[in-house]
């Protein structure tokens, strides 16, 4: 099992980077030229976790406090993302996906969504993606149990 689980750790990771990668030369979008994949990233997150703080983003991204505050600025900006007060804590800023961040992320999604299924098609079979979604929505689960 554990050198089961090491290849298991080991091929995600090379999936990670070689997935990054071709997505990041293969997707010619223009709002790719405009906005890092660190900005998206910031935007997928709040879309899918809700309004954070500041530093649960960093934490999240796994930067320091004062990268995640560059991003956010340049976004808040740009009117994709919005912040308020903590009504429990009035020294934490809270960031919110505004509606033209959720249209954003829509284009950027879309456009890695047609990139990758360019790369797939005739490659997998719809049975390996049916076990391929099934693994990663169990890993999904026992990391946000974990995460509480």
């Amino acid at each position: 099992m554990k050198e089961k689980l090491k290849e298991a750790i080991e091929l995600f990771e090379e999936v990670m980077i070689y997935g990054t990668e071709h997505v990041i030369k293969s997707v010619d979008v223009d709002i790719w030229n405009e906005y890092s994949p660190e900005q998206i990233q910031v935007l997928k997150i709040l879309s899918t976790q809700g309004p954070l703080s500041n530093g649960k983003l960093a934490e999240i991204q796994g930067v320091h406090k004062s990268a995640v505050s560059t991003r956010l600025r340049k976004l808040e900006e740009k009117g994709l993302v919005s912040s308020s007060k903590d009504l429990n804590d009035q020294r934490t800023k809270v960031i919110e996906l505004t509606s033209s961040g959720a249209e954003i992320l829509k284009q950027s999604d879309e456009a890695v969504y047609e990139s990758i299924e360019k790369l797939f098609k005739d490659q997998i079979i719809e049975e390996e993606i049916d076990t391929f979604v099934k693994t990663f929505r169990k890993l999904k689960d026992i990391l946000q149990m974990k995460g509480m």
